[in-house]
């Protein structure tokens, strides 16, 4: 690939490699992957194994010496403390030899190596043994859990375990059908036998004879049957052990899964509150005007209503004046009526029933005004109830668009505000915190980075770089670990969790990224967008994000 010779000497513990894209950093893990047995498409850098060879090469070599030492060393009499392994390729073949400490060949078997790999842990194609950037990407952008739980089913070793239990039915399937083979080659010498046993019976100077084959018999198969179910027993224990990590693989697994479920949910729920909110806004405006217009109808009908009232009052007035002026004349007639002969008597009491006819149809008269006077004081009464219950909605709308309208306000502050854009209001108690213990630190701190960040034609990227970024745009930087740890501190003050913090030297100048190692494309990239005067930014932008392929 990359490399035409090159000799590293690793470390006991944790080794870094670093440098810049296309300088071979993944080509040395590969090489790792390869001598380590795997295949050409389980690097996820080629489809065959020739393609590894450089170019204008007939072949490439992997030579790979492994420590061989302590109790957990592999044939330690047989290699010594050192394990050395080969890897030829050629256009054609490929081979493996494997040799002691004195570099003789001791196998070339890929059994060997396998046995080896197993010894020691190293599956290469364990995603958490060999984490390619190919695999890492796949499982942080991957949106779809059936993937994942591949990925964890096979990092977790579960799908070893399922080759193991797999090998291990083929296994007792083939001693079931061992043990019925053999019962089948018995039956003719049961058979046999039996015709010996009544052959020996008539000779009895041959009976302990025959006694003696039957005891051996039966300690041969039951000494057979001892073996087998022993072996079956051992499997069987093997069997329960694994089964017994199942349920707590199966928990962990349906714990991420919940857990990923309930992100969703959330980001489903504050999308959909976000846009309620914005439709409600239209709609209490709308009903607000609605209810203005209700209530000046209302207001209108209810002083209709009231001069109505006012008109039926003075109707009724004048009835009970009439109804007493009939009375007083009903009065006046009677005392006349006493003074007056018989026969004016008779023609008063005619007028008597006139009158009290008049009377009658006065009184039906004024009771159908009362009721309709208390019908009109009901129906004033239900408007006065409406109008009241019209107010109350009307302060009920008035409340929730003086919230949704300061909740906008806050929203277009943040807007406005590159620096509460980034965390929140949350982040001016840290800067407040920060700014109280700045002389403790080394180098101040820088951030949050998306101040120190500028777009071009902001907007119409800034949503493309925010799903790009993610949120390293909320990240502090430091200078050291001991400015780091000054940071964390100041973020609990500042009641500031999951603040996220990254280490960079601020001495460093500018990252020069040559025009070739850039994405050969015409559309505009995150890198041609992006703007900051601090190069310490940049740097961290580059650095971070670049290598996660967000570019």
């Amino acid at each position: 690939m990359y490399h035409s010779n090159l000799e590293i000497d690793f470390g006991d513990w944790v080794n870094f490699i670093t440098g810049q894209n296309g300088s071979g950093k993944s080509a040395i893990l590969t090489a790792l992957c390869v001598a380590f047995g795997s295949r050409a498409r389980g690097t996820q850098r080629a489809n065959t194994l020739k393609d590894f060879i450089k170019t204008g090469c007939s072949d490439a070599l992997v030579h790979v010496e492994m420590k061989n030492r302590g109790e957990d060393a592999f044939k330690a009499e047989t290699y010594g403390d050192l394990i050395m392994i080969e890897r030829r390729i050629s256009e054609s073949t490929s081979s493996i030899v494997l040799k002691n400490y004195q570099g003789k060949k001791v196998a070339s078997k890929r059994e060997e190596l396998q046995e080896l790999i197993v010894h020691f842990n190293i599956d290469v194609e364990n995603p958490c043994v060999i984490m390619s950037q190919d695999k890492s990407r796949e499982f942080l952008h991957s949106g779809n859990s059936k993937d994942k739980f591949k990925f964890f089913f096979k990092a977790t070793l579960l799908q070893q375990v399922e080759d193991l239990l797999i090998g291990i039915q083929s296994q007792l399937k083939n001693a079931n059908e061992l043990v019925a083979e053999m019962e089948k080659s018995i039956n003719p010498i049961v058979k046999e036998l039996d015709e010996l046993q009544g052959k020996i019976r008539s000779m009895e100077h041959i009976e302990e004879i025959s006694n003696q084959v039957d005891l051996l018999k039966k300690k041969l198969a039951w000494a057979w049957v001892y073996s087998v179910d022993k072996q079956l027993q051992d499997k069987s224990k093997w069997i329960e052990e694994l089964k017994g990590r199942i349920p707590t693989c199966q928990s962990r697994i349906d714990q991420h899964l919940r857990k990923m479920e309930e992100l969703n949910d959330q980001l489903t729920k504050k999308k959909a509150q976000i846009a309620h909110m914005m439709e409600k806004t239209s709609e209490v405006r709308r009903m607000t005007d609605e209810l203005k217009q209700s209530l000046s109808l209302a207001s209108k009908e209810k002083l209709e209503l009231e001069e109505e009232r006012g008109r039926k009052f003075n109707y009724i007035q004048k009835m009970a004046k009439r109804v007493k002026t009939f009375e007083q004349q009903i009065r006046d007639m009677d005392e006349q009526n006493i003074r007056n002969t018989q026969a004016e008597e008779l023609d008063m009491e005619v007028k008597l029933k006139e009158f009290q006819a008049e009377i009658d149809s006065a009184n039906v008269v004024f009771q159908r005004l009362r009721n309709e006077e208390d019908t009109l004081i009901d129906q004033i009464n239900q408007a006065k109830d409406e109008i009241n219950k019209i107010v109350h909605e009307i302060e009920e709308y008035d409340k929730r668009d003086r919230d949704i309208r300061s909740r906008i306000r806050e929203f277009q502050l943040h807007q406005s505000n590159k620096v509460t854009a980034f965390g929140g209001g949350r982040v001016m108690g840290l800067l407040e915190v920060i700014e109280r213990q700045h002389r403790k630190f080394n180098r101040a701190p820088i951030g949050p980075i998306g101040a120190h960040v500028t777009l071009v034609d902001g907007d119409k990227w800034g949503t493309a770089i925010e799903c790009a970024v993610g949120k390293v745009l909320n990240a502090f930087i430091v200078t050291d670990h001991k400015d780091s740890l000054l940071l964390r501190a100041c973020a609990r003050e500042a009641n500031y969790k999951h603040l996220q913090i990254i280490i960079y030297e601020f001495s460093r100048p500018r990252l020069h990224i040559p025009d070739h190692m850039l994405p050969q494309t015409h559309h505009p990239t995150a890198i041609s967008v992006l703007r900051s005067d601090n190069p310490t930014v940049l740097n961290v932008l580059i650095d971070v994000v670049m290598l996660r392929g967000k570019f």
